[in-house]
């Protein structure tokens, strides 16, 4: 697989300049926070107002990172998190907001920061190194880093933090950015409802427990995720095919899967139908898919899913009501560019030769820190196995056995190499100077540019030749509708050339 190049299918997208946060997130690092609260009985405030979501003010906040000390004053912080608040003791995950009580405050160009406790995962590194490969491989993905907390001068224990998704992350993300963005529900409370894109009406109303407009709130138009919804349900199956890169960046959402895949990450849309947040770019009217935590991946979140090793999750696996996805891999041109994308990311970063090294780094960045927190909910021993090999744990979640990293990936992609064709071998050098048109293409397509001599061969995703008309440089193609490749070989060059029959 090493020698896969899928550079005909699509360069990683490139991540736009950034400017907002690049201070504490554009170095791996282990930063400082002290809180300070004047409140007699801080705490018992902040636990009395999680259930409401209600904001308290920390009189000031001091934050040590590689460039000096950052001094704020009254700073708006509330407890968060849904399993992870059952963290053991006092370290909880909690959100603070530099803008709420002092307007324009910010830090790092940033108006809110989230503080991770890191529940369920000896390691620390979950959630960072999922995100840190998706933002590798261009997929919309919020930045995480590393801190030590005191509050009042109390050790509160080793956490990470992440960026927020808000305006400041998508201007920093994208070109254009005055259109709605929505968070998926997080599908608790005494009647769950979940963000799984299922068509529940022309009513806005009817979306309003499972979606929450994080922009263009006082406007409050939800028509645009409605059409959404809309599109993906009541489409003809070859309208959903034929217009699925028109409604969502296609590209971006497939790798976007495909990582929730590879890393048998279930606690997203592809099960539990919450963890994303979804952009309407107010431009080109196409949606983006951003990823929301990644605490339970590496195959920690079993769900209801009934799976007895996260390691054989199938490539197609998708939780039941789940359309977007659904309609996605029945339709066959889709699937197989998804399983493509896949590949790609399978050959660049999803191996043991690309993250044992990011693990190791990460490792010795923070081991004296994990291991100074006594708060933690693992021991320092588990820290350093679960790393490398599979862990039996306890408490929270009750007994169980998480996997370990560097183990994990190797399963997993021996796994998926063992069911997936990856084999094909493509080239951008197009040597032979051959262009196919029109691509996509119904019965038939031109080859221009075919030097005399040369020889044609179609394959399909397996690999085998399949029967084709050549009369002059006219191909005709009466197989069924997906992908395929050219191949043109005269002398010792070659070039091969991905086609699409619609």
């Amino acid at each position: 697989m090493k020698n896969l190049l899928l550079l005909l299918i699509g360069l990683p997208i490139g991540i736009a300049a950034q400017t907002s946060g690049d201070v504490v997130f554009g170095t791996d690092q282990v930063t400082e926070v002290r809180l300070t609260f004047t409140q007699i009985g801080f705490w018992d405030s902040l636990v009395a107002n999680y259930s409401t979501e209600t904001d308290m003010v920390a009189s000031a906040m001091d934050i040590t990172d590689n460039t000096g000390v950052h001094h704020f004053d009254n700073i708006a912080i509330r407890l968060k998190g849904n399993s992870s608040y059952g963290h053991p003791g006092t370290k909880k995950s909690f959100k603070v907001d530099f803008n709420d009580f002092v307007s324009g405050q910010k830090y790092d160009g940033m108006k809110k920061l989230n503080f991770n406790n890191n529940f369920h995962d000896p390691t620390f590194m979950r959630d960072k190194v999922f995100m840190d490969l998706c933002r590798q491989a261009g997929i919309q993905s919020p930045r995480i880093n590393y801190c030590n907390v005191y509050m009042n001068n109390t050790f509160w224990g080793f956490y990470t933090f992440v960026e927020q998704v808000d305006e400041e992350f998508l201007q920093d993300n994208f070109t254009h950015t005055g259109g709605n963005l929505f968070k998926a529900g997080d599908a608790t409370g005494p009647v769950p409802a979940s963000a799984d894109l299922k068509y529940y009406g022309a009513t806005q109303s009817s979306y309003s427990t499972r979606y929450e407009l994080k922009t263009n709130e006082t406007i409050n138009d939800w028509s645009d995720l409605l059409q959404f919804i809309d599109f993906i349900n009541n489409s003809s199956s070859t309208d959903f095919g034929n217009n699925f890169a028109a409604n969502i960046n296609k590209t971006t959402f497939m790798r976007s899967v495909a990582a929730d895949v590879l890393f048998s990450s279930l606690d997203t849309y592809k099960h539990s139908a919450r963890n994303y947040y979804i952009y309407h770019d107010s431009l080109n009217m196409r949606w983006e898919w951003i990823k929301w935590d990644g605490n339970e991946t590496f195959g920690s979140y079993n769900g209801s899913a009934g799976i007895s090793d996260m390691t054989q999750l199938a490539p197609n696996y998708v939780g039941p009501n789940r359309p977007l996805i659904q309609n996605m891999f029945n339709n066959p041109t889709l699937y197989a560019e998804y399983l493509l994308e896949m590949c790609w990311m399978m050959d660049q970063f999803f191996n043991n030769t690309y993250l044992d090294p990011k693990l190791d780094g990460l490792k010795t960045l923070i081991q004296t820190h994990v291991y100074a927190d006594n708060l933690k909910q693992y021991s320092n021993t588990q820290f350093d196995q679960d790393i490398v090999s599979n862990t039996v744990v306890s408490g929270g979640m009750g007994s169980s056995t998480l996997y370990g990293l560097k183990s994990f990936v190797t399963a997993r992609y021996n796994y998926l190499q063992g069911i997936v064709n990856c084999s094909l071998s493509l080239t951008d050098d197009n040597v032979l100077n051959g262009v196919v048109y029109p691509n996509p293409f119904s019965n038939s397509f031109v080859i221009e540019n075919l030097q005399e001599g040369s020889l044609v061969n179609i394959v399909d995703l397996q690999g085998k030749s399949v029967q084709f008309t050549l009369t002059d440089n006219r191909i005709e193609l009466t197989t069924k509708e997906g992908i395929y490749f050219v191949q043109i070989q005269k002398d010792n060059l070659s070039q091969t050339i991905k086609i699409v029959k619609q």
